[in-house]
């Protein structure tokens, strides 16, 4: 018997990452594909130096409402998918965390979500969405929203234009 496919999608607990566990679960639906969610939680460095506690426990203090956020999430695709859905909460970069799940994990396909953001924020905050999708392993869907969409289409300066 064939492996059933495997869709990792990313949350950030946004409205784009919304959009993008609502396309991943009707994927997994047309494809009978097993569902995950995975949430990475970046851990704050500078903030950690300040406050003299190493980022690791600074992430176990959040735990607990980490797993509570995703749980409510996963209960959402659950209802929607119609079958039970797995949820994971990690903690580092996002786009290397991503990165190193879908390769570890065997996944088929990444389901992210996209900021739409430009020009000088894209820069400096760069893009977990582009990351992943130049480095995936695996095939990647991005979910835009209608306002990241529009953004996209209305920046007509090249030096603020994202590329698709």
């Amino acid at each position: 018997m064939a492996e059933r496919t495997r869709i990792c999608c990313a949350v950030d607990f946004s409205e784009a990452s919304r959009l993008a566990m609502i396309e991943a679960t009707d994927l997994a639906r047309r494809f009978d594909a097993e569902l995950e969610l995975v949430h990475v939680h970046e851990l704050p460095v500078a903030a950690a130096a300040e406050m003299l506690v190493p980022p690791r426990a600074l992430f176990e203090l959040v735990a607990v409402d980490l797993e509570r956020d995703i749980a409510a999430w996963r209960g959402d695709a659950q209802r929607r998918l119609g079958r039970p859905v797995r949820s994971k909460v990690l903690a580092g970069s996002p786009a290397v965390e991503l990165l190193q799940h879908a390769r570890e994990e065997g996944v088929d396909l990444l389901v992210v979500g996209t900021h739409g953001r430009t020009g000088l924020k894209h820069l400096v905050l760069g893009s977990v969405a582009e990351r992943v999708v130049r480095q995936a392993p695996c095939t990647v869907v991005v979910a835009r929203s209608k306002e990241a969409s529009a953004t996209a289409r209305g920046a007509t300066d090249p030096a603020y234009a994202e590329v698709p």
